[in-house]
């Protein structure tokens, strides 16, 4: 397995950071590791485009990799976001080898590729990757279930604090590099509307923004403006990653 390259502004990188791996019994660890290979994965880096052919599936440590649907316009919003609790590509193991959406990155980071001839061939094994990635595409479809509810019912501002609530759950700080620009394209909306919901946040005094720097201030208070979408996608994933270390 190619080492990955160190960055002083992180700590050194394990495929075991990333919950699905780590949770994986040690001989089937053992056969993927030799095909793991490690990569940078830097901010806007696009990892498949809308009917693309996918080669591989991504297992990120420390970045965040935002779904995305794009309409012919050129419009498009955020439909889950994946970090180290999970897997970019489940269309390889689910029947596909395209997928109509984009996988971007969201926040820069590092993490594993996997050949998808690799994956499929440990998926058809029928053992534990098999039952981990299972579970998984069913916390990924309540997060995209969820967000389109929340996209539809719940306001802007709402929308943003599950936003950024389930983007600092992936992390291990309070503080985000991101534009309004950036969220605003997660998000589907207008940038005036991110400027305005985020405005009233910080006048809250639960976020601080300034040069593309989101700082969570009060963390209760950002989960108390919220609605019940990040609660739901939250309750979710933790019973997904519960099992995940029963086993």
């Amino acid at each position: 397995m190619r080492q990955m390259p160190t960055s002083p502004m992180n700590a050194p990188h394990s495929p075991l950071q990333n919950h699905l791996l780590a949770a994986l019994p040690a001989d089937e660890f053992q056969r993927l590791s030799a095909h793991l290979e490690g990569v940078a994965m830097p901010l806007g880096e696009v990892l498949y485009e809308p009917g693309g052919q996918l080669r591989h599936a991504y297992f990120p440590t420390t970045s965040i990799v935002s779904l995305h649907y794009v309409t012919e316009s050129g419009a498009s919003a955020e439909t889950a976001g994946v970090g180290n609790e999970g897997v970019v590509g489940v269309s390889l193991f689910m029947g596909g080898d395209t997928t109509p959406s984009s996988a971007v990155v969201q926040t820069a980071g590092y993490g594993y590729r996997l050949d998808r001839h690799v994956l499929k061939a440990e998926f058809d094994r029928a053992g534990a990757l098999q039952r981990l990635l299972l579970r998984y595409t069913q916390a990924l479809m309540t997060q995209m279930a969820q967000t389109a509810v929340c996209n539809r019912h719940h306001s802007l501002e709402q929308q943003l604090c599950r936003w950024l609530l389930l983007t600092l759950d992936r992390l291990p700080t309070q503080e985000l590099t991101m534009t309004q620009e950036l969220v605003a394209g997660m998000l589907g909306v207008r940038r005036e509307g991110v400027t305005e919901a985020a405005g009233k946040l910080q006048r809250a005094g639960l976020i601080s923004y300034r040069r593309g720097h989101i700082s969570v201030l009060d963390r209760h208070g950002l989960e108390a403006h919220t609605c019940e979408c990040y609660g739901v996608v939250k309750k979710e994933m933790n019973r997904l990653l519960n099992d995940v270390r029963q086993r």
